[in-house]
């Protein structure tokens, strides 16, 4: 029934609103039922006394009944109050003017009576044994030669009442009415947005990359479609990534498979000199390496996404490693003439994690900064302690990455070199692996750059237990 926000939002607020009227009308009614329930006794209590002493006191003016009916108009000046004088025996003498009931002749209940002479001051609601047309207030007195009664037919309290309530239903229904305009509005400005980043979201799961919400709001909304435009961004930027990726993929792919097939052909039917064929092969295995480090790399992103890969966490030196992985990149260092520089805090420093996976990462980010360094340029690998961590920073002079791209640098299928002339065998996925293992190990890897000067990664581990007593 209520599906839209608009109408959920409608009926919750309208029972509120019902409720608290109700509630408020209640009180209100209450308050000011009490209140001139209390004045007209009181009024009516105050002229039973006034009459009762003004007729004892002009007892000897009293002639006949219509002068008696005379003094009894005297003190009333209220026409919902009128009063009629009794004899002893309870038999009405006669009433004021102002009453417009037919008591005359008739007699006052015996047991009412008995009440009122029981109690110096009578006062309750009632009927008077059907005398009276209604309950009513009645205060009564007693004087030398009979009953004085004084009654109320509390006609204004009801008006009051119907006045009240009268008065709170118009105010609730135009409050309600004020309520669903203003709700309305209020209502169109947060669902719309939402309606908006709704069809987006469609859009974008259809295949639109490229629709974006507007966010000029400062509130929940404008934060909800400044963080969609965000995850768009995001997304359309892996999407692209990923078709770089399958592009570069293909051609990581075809290229050696294609060149492995043609030498191979060319061996098999004579077509390459004898003397040659070594040089061929060896062209031939350099290609199959390559198709093993590719189909190598995208297990390892298989085997990290479905979390079933295992490491196992030892003490080693990572200063020997950083030093082996140095000299594993002697021929692509000299070729480039680098000047390569490796600095540690100690000659050997122990770190607790897992050795391979280590070891991947900082070969990986090694192999990027001998691959995008310039001819001659610096090449640094530190390691240093600070804040009970490990650090390790590799720093090469070079291409480096620009700034818009920096955000990216660790997500999948990321090449810092699109045109491929630099990095013709990367497939975009080692810095993506390499934060994996590191986020795997609880550590952290980051990276800063200059776009034509320098790029520098950095990352941490855990110091072996040895080293951690040694420092301290």
């Amino acid at each position: 029934m209520f599906r839209s926000v608009f109408s959920r939002l409608t009926a919750v607020f309208v029972v509120i609103l019902v409720v608290c009227f109700t509630i408020l009308a209640f009180l209100i009614t209450s308050i000011a039922g009490k209140y001139s329930f209390s004045a007209k006794a009181k009024t009516v209590s105050d002229i039973a006394e006034s009459l009762s002493r003004f007729l004892d006191g002009n007892r000897s003016e009293i002639e006949n009944v219509a002068g008696l009916s005379a003094l009894l108009s005297v003190p009333i000046h209220d026409d919902d109050v009128f009063a009629f004088l009794t004899a002893q025996n309870g038999a009405i003498l006669c009433c004021d003017k102002y009453c417009t009931l037919e008591l005359t002749g008739r007699s006052v209940p015996e047991e009412v009576l008995s009440r009122v002479l029981d109690r110096e001051k009578y006062g309750e609601v009632t009927d008077l044994g059907g005398l009276l047309p209604q309950g009513s207030f009645v205060a009564a007195r007693g004087i030398s030669y009979g009953t004085v009664f004084v009654c109320s037919l509390d006609s204004s309290a009801s008006e009051l009442m119907i006045s009240l309530v009268r008065t709170i239903v118009l105010s609730t229904l135009w409050v309600l009415i004020a309520f669903l305009i203003a709700i309305f509005f209020v209502s169109e400005r947060t669902i719309g947005p939402i309606r908006t980043i709704s069809r987006a979201a469609k859009q974008f799961a259809a295949g639109d990359w490229d629709v974006r919400v507007p966010a000029g709001g400062r509130d929940e909304i404008g934060e909800l479609a400044a963080a969609f435009n965000s995850m768009a961004e995001s997304l359309s930027g892996l999407e692209k990534m990923r078709r770089t990726f399958l592009g570069n993929l293909s051609h990581d792919l075809r290229t050696p498979m294609t060149t492995i097939s043609g030498f191979v052909d060319g061996i098999l039917d004579g077509t390459i000199p004898k003397e040659k064929e070594e040089h061929y092969l060896q062209i031939v295995s350099s290609e199959t390496k390559r198709l093993s480090r590719l189909v190598s790399a995208l297990l390892d992103l298989s085997r990290l996404q479905a979390g079933e890969r295992q490491f196992t966490f030892t003490a080693f030196d990572i200063c020997e490693m950083a030093r082996e992985i140095i000299i594993s990149f002697e021929q692509p260092i000299e070729a480039k003439r680098l000047d390569v520089e490796f600095f540690s805090d100690e000659s050997s420093m122990k770190a607790y994690a897992d050795k391979d996976a280590i070891y991947q990462v900082l070969y990986n980010i090694c192999d990027n900064a001998v691959k995008f360094s310039e001819e001659g340029g610096k090449l640094c690998v530190r390691v240093f302690s600070s804040g009970k961590k490990i650090h390790v920073s590799v720093y090469n002079e070079g291409i480096g990455i620009p700034a818009e791209d920096l955000p990216f640098v660790f997500d999948r299928f990321y090449k810092s070199d699109k045109s491929r002339s630099l990095d013709k065998t990367g497939a975009g996925l080692g810095m993506f692996i390499a934060r994996s293992v590191m986020e795997a190990h609880g550590e952290t890897i980051s990276v800063k750059s200059e776009y034509g000067k320098f790029c520098e990664f950095e990352f941490t581990v855990q110091p072996a237990k040895e080293t951690r007593k040694k420092s301290s």
